[in-house]
Order: structure tokens, then C-alpha cells, then sequence
């Protein structure tokens, strides 16, 4: 038996009814104490009133647990490094899926927000940079634009980089990363110094979102020496930025992602998280950084308990991307936002992804109400099977032509020729050297059209509509049933964020009281979504 540490006297009675239990837990924003009714009965908690010795007289106090803010739920110095509030973040659904309208909401809420840079031409990028300054003001807090890494189109991620190079993007989301690229160690180099104190300060800050351990070393390790040489030689790295950047990690923000819509691994959350912090611990005592490196947790954040369970782990902050999908800022059109609005956890499929066609690369899709995970595969099938166009079967050629294309081959290519020759005309050169490359480009017409078939809301194509979700959504959806977010029309990114948070808190503070032994019922832990308030 716990022995008391104190005594409480009140006006108020304290709760012992486990039936009244979830309404004082409700109230973790004030100050708690783990009350019992006298020397041997159960427990209960208690607010207010006034704490004295054990030897007075009152209801014996086991434990007293300050006041608890969604704030808190994650490491201060996340809010501290980047300008913002809440330890929340949304992620950077590729093509813009993620508007500048989305990160607008959010960054004004007091989180952070991520453009969906991913698939967009530079210009494209730009003209949202520039909305988000007007909207923020051009050095505000929380917000920033992703950076994918681009195999296959190298000089589209330099282009990228550049561009945020020369507005001063203060932040970037890196994503998609196999290994280091040019791009991606020049952002975080450049501007590299030092303060009075010797210590080295960034102008521009990664946030990698990474979902294997030998991926995160990379980022949890200085810029490779090969890379920062040739950026010297090239003039795009002064040998001081290079010095300094051998100093420090490339990132000081780490976003674990689990199963996740879009590209992932699918890995658990539990099994991955705590393998990239022993790692992160290794590497920070390896290098000797006296900057603290912050690990966040993305995928699979659909509900409360999810994001309770992410900051429970150690997260220091989370990022939610398959939910925000279905938010009203989004870039999905209506039509495709109701489609995910019916999914349900089982209601995914790995399918091929454009971006990495060629490498057999999958992410993760909806596939309750779409085709295009079955239809991509079989793309992917042929492509494996045969070494050119020419070389697929007759009656092959024709079924794909009739039930994936709805055009001719001949015609597909002439559209995919006019894409290139605006793009990276060396694709459609290599094609004409290499017939493999010519299907590859082929079929990756269709992979690339059928998101933006989503993001338009094409009816003729709904069966083809590729949209990004993991089984957070259907998580999500099974969690606001019967509530005002169920409905799609209703559905804001940051009454998204409140809800989760607000209830991520009230888990947080039930699991605290029945660690010390509040008989806590089921219902405690079953927060229901309402509106919310920033400022409450």
C-alpha cells in the first residue's frame, strides 16, 4: 500500500465514483491530487483545496500531479527551435495535396505545417512560397516546404533547392531519401556559422522523415566529406560552411514514420521508434553534438490514443499526413475526400509509385472505391516481364490499352513526349536509346496522371484515382463517427489537430492516475472530437 505524502482538505468533495471519474479527468489542464477515503478505502482524486502534514486531518494524498497542457505532450524545444506552440506537425502530401491554404491554417493555429512541394514543377513551388509569405509574413514561424529526393530527376531536386535557397526558406521537409544527394546537403550547409560562444548556428533546418535505420544515420551524421568537397569546388559552399557542416548532424529533427499512406515500409511504430532514438543516442555520442537531436513519430496517427502512444514513446513532437488528406484545405478534390471519408483500416494497398517506378518502389493507397493499385501492378507486372513495348503480347497490349489506358499505347507516348520535352528532355533522348526506359515512361503516365485524376476530381477516372492513405484513416474515420467530424465538409486541419491533442491529453493524464492506482474506467480513455479553440 502507497504511503500518503500529505493530507487534502476542500469545499469540494473529491470523486471516488468510477462513473465520475472521466469528467475530472477531463480537467488536466488544473492541478490533481490522488486522494484516498480514509486510512483503507478506494481511491479518488481531488482539486483545489489546501495540501497539510500527514498528521492532520483530511483525506490521505498518494501522489499530486500538476496541470497538464496538449503543449507539453511533446520536447519544449521543438516549439523553441521552430516558433510554434504545439508539437504537431502536418506532412507534406506530394502535388500540393498539402496547400498553401493547409499550412496557412495550421501555421496561424500554432503548429507546423509542410507545402507538398513532391511532384511540382519549380514554378509551381513558387508560387505557393509566395502565397504563404504574403499570408505569415516572409520570416514566420511554422511552416516550411518539402524537398523529395528524385533519382530519376536529379536536376528537378537541385532546381528545388535552389529556389528555396534563394527566398530563404527557413525550413524544409526531406522525404523519399535513399542516400544523401547534392541538393539536400547543399540547403543544409549553406549558411552554416558560428555565435559568440563557438557554437554553430543554421540558417536553414531539415526535418527528415525517415522510416529505416541506415536512412536516419545519414542524416544523423555530419554531411559526407566527398559531397561537401565538390559543393566547395563548385562555389555553391564557402570551406568555412564546409567546415562547419563536418561538425554537425545534417538534421536536428528526425520524423520516424511508421505505416504510413504514401511511401513507407511499413513498420510499426513501437518496434521502430525506439531503434532510431538508440541510434540517434549512439551517434550523438559518437560525434560529440552539443545541439540535442529531437526525434519525432509520424504514421498510423489517426486517434487520440495514437498520438498519446507516439509521445508516450518518447516523441518529440508527431506529424499527421493520410487525415489531413481529408481535410477541406487539402489539394484532393471533394470527390476523393469523401472517398477516404468511407475507408476503414483494411482499406489500403501497397501499389507502385511513379516517382521510383524503375526501382520497384511501392507506397501505400486507398483501395476501398479505386482500381489503381490492381491496375498499377499490372503495369509493374509487364514491365518486369518484358524488355520493351513492342515485346508485350498482343493481347496484353490491348487490354492495358482498353482497361488501364483508355488510349492507344501510340497515343499515350505522344502525350508522354510532350511532358518530357517541357521537363527533362534527356528522358525522352534516353528513351529512344533504351526501349525499357520508353515503357517505364509509358506506364508512369499513368501512375502520375492518376493522382492528379484525385486532385481534380476527373468522375470519368474515379476508378483510376491514386490517393496516398495508410490505416490511420480508417482509424480516424471509426473515431469521429457520430460526430461533427464525420462529416467531410467539416473537417479543418486544425480542429483535426485540437481533437487530437485535447485527447491525446486526457489519455495522457488517465493512464498517469491508474499508474498510481485510480480505479480509471474504459470510458476515461474514449475522447470524443468537438470544437475546439486554440486558445482554450
Amino acid at each position: 500500500m502507497l504511503t500518503p505524502i500529505a493530507t487534502w482538505r476542500g469545499e469540494t468533495v473529491p470523486v471516488f465514483a468510477p462513473t465520475s471519474l472521466p469528467n475530472a479527468i477531463a480537467r488536466f489542464r488544473e492541478p490533481i491530487h490522488v486522494v484516498r477515503d480514509g486510512p483503507t478505502g478506494p481511491l479518488g482524486v481531488a482539486f483545489g483545496g489546501a495540501l497539510g502534514s500527514t498528521h492532520d486531518t483530511g483525506f490521505p494524498v498518494l501522489a499530486s500531479l500538476p496541470a497538464l497542457y496538449p503543449e507539453w505532450l511533446g520536447d519544449r524545444s521543438f516549439g523553441e527551435a521552430h516558433g510554434v506552440r504545439f508539437p504537431y506537425a502536418t506532412g507534406a502530401m506530394a502535388n500540393g495535396i498539402a496547400t498553401a491554404r493547409l499550412v496557412i491554417a495550421v501555421a496561424r493555429a500554432g503548429m507546423f505545417g509542410f507545402f507538398g512541394a513532391a511532384g511540382l514543377a519549380p514554378d509551381r513551388v513558387e508560387t505557393a512560397l509566395v502565397e504563404i509569405e504574403s499570408a505569415l509574413g516572409k520570416d514566420a514561424p511554422g511552416w516550411g516546404s518539402n524537398l523529395i529526393h528524385a533519382p530519376n530527376e536529379a536536376d528537378l531536386e537541385e532546381a528545388v533547392a535552389d529556389l528555396y535557397l534563394r527566398r530563404g526558406v527557413a525550413r524544409v521537409s526531406a522525404s523519399a531519401y535513399m542516400n544523401l544527394t547534392v541538393a539536400i546537403v547543399r540547403y543544409a550547409s549553406t549558411g552554416l556559422h558560428t555565435d559568440s560562444a563557438g557554437n554553430v548556428r543554421r540558417r536553414h533546418q531539415v526535418i527528415a522523415k525517415i522510416s529505416r535505420p541506415e536512412v536516419a544515420e545519414r542524416f544523423l551524421s555530419p554531411a559526407p566529406r566527398p559531397i561537401l568537397d565538390a559543393l566547395v569546388q563548385r562555389g555553391q559552399l564557402t570551406p568555412q560552411e564546409a567546415e562547419l557542416a563536418a561538425r554537425v548532424p545534417l538534421a536536428e529533427d528526425i520524423t520516424v514514420e511508421s505505416d504510413s499512406g504514401g511511401h513507407t515500409d511499413n513498420r510499426p511504430l513501437g518496434a521502430l521508434f525506439p531503434r532510431i532514438c538508440r541510434l540517434r543516442d549512439e551517434l550523438v555520442s559518437k560525434h560529440g553534438y552539443s545541439q540535442p537531436i529531437r526525434v519525432g513519430a509520424a504514421g498510423g496517427l489517426g486517434t487520440p490514443s495514437a498520438v498519446a502512444s507516439a509521445f508516450s514513446l518518447g516523441a518529440a513532437y508527431v506529424l499527421t499526413g493520410s487525415i489531413n488528406q481529408a481535410a477541406i484545405e487539402s489539394g484532393l478534390s471533394e470527390r476523393g475526400r469523401r472517398m477516404l471519408a468511407q475507408a476503414d483500416i483494411a482499406d489500403v494497398v501497397m501499389a507502385p509509385a511513379a516517382d521510383m517506378f524503375e526501382l520497384g518502389v511501392k507506397l501505400q493507397v486507398l483501395r476501398r472505391g479505386t482500381l489503381f493499385a490492381q491496375r498499377a501492378t499490372k503495369l509493374y507486372d509487364l514491365y518486369s516481364a518484358y524488355d520493351s513495348l513492342e515485346a508485350i503480347p498482343v493481347a496484353e497490349r490491348s487490354a492495358a490499352e482498353k482497361q488501364i489506358f483508355g488510349a492507344s499505347i501510340d497515343e499515350i507516348w505522344a502525350q508522354t513526349q510532350v511532358f518530357w520535352n517541357g521537363r527533362d528532355p534527356r528522358q525522352i533522348e534516353r528513351a529512344k536509346r533504351e526501349p525499357r526506359h520508353r515503357m517505364a515512361l509509358v506506364f508512369r503516365w499513368y501512375l502520375g496522371l492518376s493522382s492528379r485524376w484525385a486532385i481534380d476530381g476527373e468522375p470519368s477516372r474515379q476508378l483510376d484515382y491514386q490517393i496516398w492513405c495508410g490505416p490511420a484513416m480508417g482509424a480516424f474515420n471509426a473515431w469521429t463517427a457520430g460526430s461533427f467530424l464525420s462529416d467531410p465538409g467539416r473537417r479543418e486541419a486544425v480542429q483535426i489537430a485540437l481533437n487530437l491533442l485535447e485527447g491525446a491529453a486526457v489519455i495522457t493524464r488517465a493512464q498517469q492516475l491508474r499508474s498510481y492506482g485510480v480505479p480509471i474506467p474504459p470510458a476515461a480513455f474514449d475522447f470524443r472530437p468537438r470544437p475546439l479553440a486554440a486558445s482554450s
